[in-house]
This record gives C-alpha cells, sequence and structure tokens, in this order.
C-alpha cells in the first residue's frame, strides 16, 4: 500500500512524498521477501531521485546527450514503446501546484533522495529481483532503458552497455514483427546514446532485416532501405566518394562491403534500378581495393546486367525523403597517374615573331622581385605551361593509366573535360590488359576558339556507367600543368621532294625537331636538282614562306654554295590557298676538296708511280694495280677510293618559314625543317700540280696529274680542250695553258681586317679567293658516260703560294717591239740590209716607284742542239747603241727606249735583253725582270 502511495505521490508532482513512501515501502518489502515488489519500490525511489536530480528529464533537450547521426529522439521512442510508463516532470510546474518553493524544504528533501550513484546501484538491484520472475520481463525490459538513460546522462558509457547488454538476453513473450522492430530500433538508438555507434548500427541493421523477414507476407523495402542508410555513419561509411579518396580507408571493409551490397539489394527490390546502379558503382569505386579477383568479377557483371537496363549517370539522385546522392565518377577504372598535354608536333608548334616578341611581354609590376606577388606567380607558372596550341588544330593530352581489374578493361567514350574555351574532344575507345602497368593513353580535340583553355579532367564510359573525372579529385596524380593557351588558326605546310627518304636521322645541335629527312648519294663535284612540292593542307592562306638552310657540324671543306635556289616565281603564287600546291628548285652542289689523300699516295707510291715529280716529255699513264699481298687496313682509312671508307658525308636542313590567317595578323609563325643527307663519294682526285713557263710572257701550263678514284670509265674535259679519258684506277696528266692572272688586291681596309683573327687567316682568305678566280676560268668537268653522270673538278684548294705566283702576272710587264710589232710568241719578219726598230717598254703595276734600268741586247743563234752561238758581229750590227736606258717609272706608269738592228744575213736571230746589276735592279726580285724571248727572221731582201 505504501508503495501505491508513492506512486500516486509522484504522479502528483510531491517528490519529497513520495520519497518518504518509496522508503518505507522497501523496507517492508524486505522483510517479506516480495521481491517483484520490492524492485517496483526501489524503481519509483529511482525516478522520483532522477527527477530531483535531473529536472530537465533523461529525455529532454537538456539533460540529454546528443549524437551526430541519431535518427530518432529518445521521446519519440518512449511512444512507441508498449508499456512504457516514465513520467517526465517539469520543475516550474512544481511551484504552480502549490508546492513549497522554499529553499530549507528542498535542503530538506533532498535527505531522503538517492545519490547519482545510488541511483544507479538500486536500479541493478531492481532489475535482479525482476528477473527472478519470467513474466516480468517488459518491465525489467523498460527498467534497463530507465537506468540507460540515467548513465547516459552521466556519461558512464560502459555501466550503460552491460545494461544494453542485459536488456538484449531478457527473453520476453512472443512478439510480433512489429515490436521485434521496435525493439531493436530502440537499443540502437540507446546504443547510440551512449556512443556506441558501431553497435547501435549493428542493431538498426537487424531492425532492417527484420523488416524483410521471410515471415511477413508483404516485406517493407522501403523501410529497410531507410533503415540501411542510418546505419551507415556507424560503421564510417557515406555515400559521398569524396570522403573516400582522401586519407586511409576508415571502418571495416568487409562489413562496409556486405551493407553496400545489402543496400544495392534492396534498392532493386524496391523497384529502383538507377539507386542500385548508383551503390553498385560506389561499391566498386570505394572499395576496389579490398575486393578479391572473384568479387571484382562479380561486381562487374552484375553492374553491367543493371546498366544495360538504366545506365549509369553523373547526375544528382534525390530520395522521397530528401537525401541526396552524389555521382560516383570512376576514377579508378582506369587509374590516372599522370596527365601531361603535349606540344604539338615540332613542324606545327607556333613561333612569335621577332618583332613582335616585345608587344607580347606584360609586366605585371616595375619591380624584378616583389614579395607580395612572387606567390601568385609561382602558383601561376606552375599550372600555365609554356607553348601554345593553334585554333583548328587537333591537340593532344597523354595520360598514363593503370588498369587494376584481373581481366581486360574496356574503356568507351573517353574524351577531356575542358573549360575556357569551345573545345571539340574526339572521344576514343580503348582495351587495357589486365594489371597492364603504366599505359600510355592519348586522348585528342580541336580547340574551336582563341583564349586560354583548362584542361579539367576526363570522361569515361566503364561497365555502362559514364563519369565525368576531374583533376582535382584525382588522389596522387601527376601533371606539369592544365592550362595552356590558343592562338589564332595558322596555315599547315605540307613538304614532299623528288629525292627518296631517308633512313639516316639527323640531329641538328639546336635541338630542332625534323620533320622529314631526304638523302642522296652524289660524286664529289656532281650537282643534283632537289624539286620541293609544298602543298597547303590546312584551312587558312598561306601568305608567307621564307626559306633559309644551315650545313651541320662537318670535317670537310666545302667549296662554293651548297644549297641555293630562287624563291621569285614560287612567291609570285601566293597567297596559297588551302589545298594548292606550288613547287620549287633547289640546287645542291657538292665540292669537296680534290686533292689527293695519303692513303692514296702510298697506293701510288707502293705500285711504283713516282708522284713527287715527273719529266714533262714522260708519258704519264699508268693504272692503280690491285694489291696480293693482304694488308690490315683501317676502316676509315684503308680500301680503294670509293668504298665506304672513302665516302664524305655532308648534312644540311632547310627550314621553310611560313605564316597566313589570323595567326599571321597576331604575328605567329611556323617552322617545318627538311634534313639533308648527302654521301659524297670521290670522282677524281688532282694527285699533283705544278706550273710550266710558255712561251708567252703573259701565259703559264699548269700540270695536273687526275686519277680516276671511281669503278667507271671517266672523261676529263678543261674549258674547250680535248677530253681526257681515264680508264677506273687510272691516272693521267694533262697540261692546261692558261693566261696569267692579274689578281685583284686583297681588301685591308681597318674594317675588313677586324674579321679575320690574324695575319695567317688573312692570308688564306686571299688564297683562296685567288683559287676561285683561277678555277673559274678552268672550267674543269668531268663525266661518267656509263652512269650519264657529270660533274665539276674544282682546283680550289690545290694551288700552293708557289703556283700561284707562276700564274700571276709579274709587277713589271715588259713588252718588246719589232718593228712595231710584239714579240712574245711568234717569230718577228725582217729583210737583210733592212734596219729593224726595236723598243722595249715598261709598264709598272707595283704599288711603288722603280727604276732607271739599263739593259743589253745580245743576239744569239740556236743550232736546236744545246749550242747558242753569241759570236755574231758579222751577221747582226745595231744601229747605235746596243745598250737601253730606261728612267724612273711611277706607279702605274709606263716608259719605253727605241733602239735599232741591222741583219746582215738570213736566218734565225734570238735576242737576249740583260740588264745590268746595278742598286735598282738588285734591290727587286728576279721574278720582276721576266722579259719575252725576242725571235727574229731575217729574210732576204727583195730585188
Amino acid at each position: 500500500m505504501r508503495k501505491h502511495v508513492g506512486d500516486l505521490c509522484l504522479q502528483a508532482g510531491m517528490l519529497q512524498d513520495s520519497l518518504v513512501h518509496y522508503h518505507v515501502a522497501v523496507e517492508l518489502l524486505r522483510s517479506v521477501n516480495d521481491f517483484l515488489w520490492l524492485g517496483a519500490a526501489l524503481e519509483g525511489l529511482c525516478s522520483a531521485s532522477v527527477i530531483y536530480h535531473y529536472p530537465g528529464g533523461t529525455g529532454g533537450k537538456t539533460g540529454a546527450r546528443r549524437f551526430p547521426g541519431s535518427v530518432l529522439p529518445a521521446e519519440a521512442a518512449n511512444r512507441h514503446r508498449p508499456g512504457a510508463q516514465e513520467v517526465l516532470i517539469d520543475p516550474g510546474a512544481l511551484t504552480t501546484n502549490g508546492i513549497n518553493a522554499d529553499t530549507s524544504a528542498e535542503i530538506g528533501r533532498a535527505k531522503n533522495c538517492l545519490s547519482p550513484e545510488d541511483i544507479i546501484e538500486k536500479y541493478k538491484e531492481a532489475i535482479s529481483y525482476y528477473s527472478k520472475y519470467k513474466n516480468a520481463g517488459v518491465i525489467e525490459l523498460e527498467a534497463c532503458v530507465k537506468a540507460v538513460r540515467v548513465l547516459a546522462i552521466q556519461k558512464r558509457s560502459m555501466e550503460a552497455s552491460e545494461f544494453l547488454q542485459n536488456a538484449v538476453y531478457i527473453n520476453l513473450r512472443q512478439l510480433s514483427e512489429e515490436e521485434k522492430i521496435q525493439r531493436y530500433s530502440i537499443l540502437s538508438e540507446l546504443y547510440e546514446l551512449i556512443g556506441f555507434h558501431r553497435k547501435s548500427a549493428f542493431f538498426k541493421r537487424v531492425a532492417a532485416m527484420q523488416c524483410v523477414a521471410p515471415s511477413i507476407s508483404e516485406p517493407g523495402w522501403r523501410a529497410c532501405y531507410k533503415l540501411l542508410l542510418e546505419t551507415l555513419p556507424g560503421y564510417s561509411l557515406s555515400l559521398d566518394p569524396q570522403d573516400f579518396s582522401k586519407g586511409t580507408h576508415r571502418g571495416w571493409a568487409a562489413v562496409q562491403m556486405r551493407l553496400l551490397h545489402e543496400l544495392v539489394y534492396a534498392s532493386r527490390r524496391m523497384g529502383n534500378p538507377a539507386l542500385s546502379v548508383r551503390h553498385l558503382s560506389f561499391l566498386l569505386q570505394t572499395m576496389l581495393d579490398f575486393l578479391s579477383d572473384q568479387e571484382k568479377k562479380d561486381v562487374t557483371q552484375s553492374l553491367e546486367n543493371y546498366t544495360s537496363k538504366c545506365p549509369g549517370t553523373m547526375e544528382l539522385l534525390t530520395l522521397p525523403d530528401g537525401l541526396a546522392l552524389p555521382p560516383v565518377p570512376f576514377t579508378k577504372l582506369p587509374i590516372v597517374r599522370r596527365v601531361k598535354l603535349l606540344n604539338l608536333p615540332a613542324s606545327l608548334r607556333p613561333q612569335k615573331m621577332k618583332s613582335l616578341l616585345g608587344q607580347s611581354v606584360s609586366a605585371k609590376s616595375p619591380f624584378i622581385y616583389s614579395p607580395i606577388i612572387a606567390h601568385s606567380r609561382a602558383e601561376e607558372r606552375s599550372k600555365k605551361i609554356d607553348f601554345q596550341w593553334v585554333q583548328g588544330d587537333v591537340c593532344e593530352v597523354q595520360l598514363m593509366v593503370y588498369n587494376p581489374m584481373p581481366f581486360e578493361l574496356r574503356v568507351e567514350n573517353m574524351g577531356l573535360l575542358t573549360s575556357g574555351v569551345e573545345f571539340e574532344s574526339l572521344p576514343a575507345a580503348l582495351s587495357l590488359p589486365a594489371e597492364s602497368g603504366l599505359y600510355p593513353v592519348t586522348l585528342v580535340g580541336v580547340p574551336q576558339t582563341t583564349g586560354t583553355i583548362t584542361v579539367n579532367g576526363y570522361h569515361t564510359t566503364v561497365f555502362g556507367v559514364f563519369s565525368d573525372c576531374l583533376l582535382d579529385n584525382l588522389p596522387g596524380i601527376k601533371t606539369s600543368g592544365s592550362t595552356v593557351e590558343v592562338i589564332p588558326a595558322l596555315p599547315r605546310l605540307q613538304i614532299s621532294t623528288s629525292l627518296p627518304r631517308s633512313a639516316h636521322s639527323l640531329q641538328p645541335s639546336s635541338g630542332d625537331e625534323i620533320s622529314t629527312n631526304v638523302s642522296v648519294q652524289l660524286y664529289n663535284g656532281e650537282t643534283q636538282q632537289l624539286v620541293v612540292r609544298l602543298e597547303n593542307i590546312g584551312m587558312e592562306p598561306l601568305e608567307k614562306l621564307e626559306v633559309t638552310s644551315k650545313i651541320l657540324t662537318t670535317k670537310e671543306k666545302l667549296y662554293g654554295d651548297f644549297l641555293s635556289w630562287k624563291l621569285e616565281d614560287t612567291l609570285a603564287q601566293f597567297p596559297l590557298q588551302p589545298g594548292k600546291v606550288a613547287t620549287f628548285t633547289i640546287s645542291i652542289k657538292v665540292k669537296l676538296d680534290f686533292s689527293c689523300q695519303e692513303n692514296l699516295l702510298q697506293d701510288l707510291s707502293d705500285d711504283g708511280i713516282s708522284v713527287s715529280g715527273f719529266p714533262l716529255c714522260s708519258p704519264f699513264r699508268q693504272v692503280v694495280r690491285p694489291r696480293v699481298e693482304s694488308k690490315p687496313v683501317n676502316a676509315a682509312e684503308g680500301g680503294r677510293p670509293g668504298e665506304p671508307g672513302h665516302v664524305k658525308t655532308l648534312e644540311a636542313v632547310l627550314n621553310f618559314k611560313y605564316s597566313g590567317g589570323p595567326g599571321h595578323v597576331e604575328g605567329y609563325y611556323r617552322n617545318l625543317a627538311l634534313g639533308l643527307h648527302v654521301e659524297v663519294e670521290p670522282s677524281v682526285f688532282f694527285t699533283r700540280v705544278s706550273t710550266l713557263p710558255a712561251t708567252s710572257t703573259r701565259q703559264s701550263h699548269l700540270l695536273l696529274d687526275v686519277f680516276n678514284s671511281t669503278e667507271h670509265e671517266l672523261s676529263v674535259r678543261a674549258r674547250s680542250d680535248e677530253e681526257l679519258v681515264l680508264h677506273a684506277g687510272e691516272c693521267q696528266r694533262m697540261a692546261i695553258q692558261v693566261d696569267k692572272f692579274n689578281f685583284e688586291s686583297f681588301p685591308e681596309s681597318p674594317a675588313d681586317k677586324g674579321q679575320f683573327a690574324n695575319s695567317k687567316q688573312l692570308e688564306e682568305e686571299r688564297q683562296e679567293a685567288r683559287g676561285l678566280e683561277i678555277n673559274s676560268k678552268l672550267d674543269i668537268h668531268w663525266t661518267i658516260p656509263s652512269l650519264k653522270r657529270t660533274g665539276e673538278a674544282s682546283v680550289e684548294g690545290l694551288l700552293n703560294q708557289l703556283v700561284l705566283e707562276h700564274l700571276q702576272l709579274a709587277p713589271l710587264l715588259w713588252d718588246v717591239l719589232v718593228d712595231g710589232q710584239a714579240c712574245d710568241c711568234q717569230a718577228a719578219a725582217c729583210r737583210v740590209g733592212d734596219p729593224v726598230s726595236l723598243e722595249v717598254r715598261l709598264t709598272n703595276r707595283s704599288p711603288r716607284s722603280v727604276g732607271p734600268f739599263a739593259l743589253s741586247v745580245v743576239p744569239f743563234q740556236d743550232h736546236q742542239n744545246g749550242v747558242h752561238n753569241y759570236d755574231l758581229h758579222h751577221a747582226v750590227s745595231f744601229v747605235g747603241s746596243g745598250t737601253f736606258y730606261l728612267d724612273k717609272v711611277q706607279p702605274s706608269g709606263q716608259v719605253a727606249c727605241l733602239g735599232a738592228l741591222l741583219f746582215l744575213y738570213t736566218g734565225d736571230f734570238f735576242l737576249h735583253i740583260r740588264f745590268h746589276e746595278d742598286g735598282p735592279s738588285k734591290e727587286l726580285p728576279p721574278s720582276w725582270f721576266c722579259l719575252p724571248s725576242v725571235h727574229v727572221r731575217a729574210l732576204e731582201a727583195q730585188a
């Protein structure tokens, strides 16, 4: 009876009275061993004490602890729980109901109130009494719930878990399916209340499974799906794939995969295939590292079955209760490790014209360094790439991808995601082998407008799921920048030539890439015409073209112009419209050194042929015989001329700089490089060069020993002389009569001198200029009739200083005239008994004045047997003195002296003019006094 009165007082808000009655009831019931009522009295005592200590209530907003992720409040659970009789009293209501609010009375009540620790002990005691009765399971369960709520307020989670563990094993009467769901739901909420999130998720999942138990005629799949969603936080799961892209994995992957599978199944039974695809995609994306090979195959097969009916998209899925499921891009199918924006091919890369370079430089700060903007510039530099793309041209981005699946991965519709510029992405399809390792994939597209384009990511279709993968969301990706400038459109030039392509790839020291390499084989001195075909394969007109050449580093000395061309006729066809073709011709002329090599000289010497000097009268016509004995020969030196060891190589690069269209207006151009590889085989060699004086002082004989180093019969011709035929390996001497040269003095102004490092180099330049002039007058050509090939044989580089002096006109020019007729090559005729005038003229071509000179004329006769007869006093008589005197001659001046002779007999007479060895003549070199030999033929006097 006292316990019942305590209950009434508690319901009436009379805390002090209820505490007194409960204490008395407990004492009385202990003595009679009525454990059921004793437990109820202890529970009432605990309830009154809880109201005193926690006036806000155990389930109110003030006293109750809130945890993120809890779905239902404890108060709502009480309303649905069968037999719940917990009373929540507002302390304000006590005062309005007439209870004395005097503080002294409150202090007095505390004497009968249990302490927080005693409350829990009394609850334990009460629950132990309830457990003695099988039919008191509901009351025992309710007491456990009340104790847990109190412990939750006291933050004693471990003790609360013991009460909940006891509540799990309480044997209740046969419950309906709905009551079972409510029981597990309440257990889940209580575990959530004390911070046991995984335990809470476990019972929430049990409740979800109970919603679709086989015993239920109409399974509640929507309720099951909703409860499963509420379990996600307890298992450290989130439906946002971004939460799994950073840091290490949280939670038990095996449990998470099981839960995701249950979500997929529940959403499918709900009749929502899009939801199934989304959850299965999420499972594959986030749990890929924890799936076995067989599980990967099973999941992907299921995904393909689902997507065949409902393809996966990147749209946000919103559930009826307002929950939004973010899209799941497949960033791991395939895994991308590196993204690199590729520069255009070397032949298509735009370059800025030098005259406009200054306009493109923007100065953001007048200071060389500013700490305020240094960081922002560094970030901009790290993202923006230092090359440009061109509007309308195909641009490439290379991805290094990896297939983590144990089977072949087919990726369809893979393309680029860009912003900033209108961009036409050209999708690609690829098939990656199982666990392929890093595999390069190139994605292409065409920018349609100009500006700054940013590559944000890529899109794929894998297993029927369309994914937009952004670079910012890819973990561990390496990129050299994702922003590049797109310049206006430029024309595209395609070059083809009349020569075959070369297997040799030229590597210029400048690092320029060569798009096309051609090769040709020529004999030394031969000229080849290279026809270049220019085709505009772009969409813009070709307006400007500039052609330059560069000879790569070579050890060989080149004479003359190696490459020459004329662009006037080609440029007259510009602007070259798209699809049109223009041609022009380049002349390739190889003229290397024609001097004999040391190994060839050795070959000739070994075969008994003297190359040091030949008597003019001896016939020089020899053939180099093959060696009988075997000698070790170096590959670079041995063998006959014409073999690979003697083949020279010349390499050059032709640069075609062109522009047009909007890009030309903005100051951009393109450069196309054509590599030229020329193999030069020897044609003829000059083994020896010497000179002999001619009958005229104004002429000389140039002697050349010519060797045919080819394997074919070869003919050599100089000017209009007869051809000299040489068999293979044959050497012959040819004599060429040439007029002596009046070499122009080499420029010696201070500006010209500054171009040469020293006097030696200056002298070499002079000698080369003289050799060029001599070679142009000789005009030596060779012809190989069997091959119908011809070329030039140059003596440049062969003529030494001595030979040049013999071929050069002396600074003093002497002319002897007999009867007014110059006597240089031919004999002068006169009559016996008639006086013959003799005139000696001197022209001074030297830069200084010379003279005076004294000359004596000595007549003689040549008997053609080596005997000269100078005793001719009876045959020749001088009219006047036999000595001539010439006055001093200024530079570029001329002087003459006159005399006369009288021939008394007929015959051929020669006049030898001697200089007196006085002071002026001794100061000058002997070569300056080269007078012609005077031949006079005295004929009989006319009757």
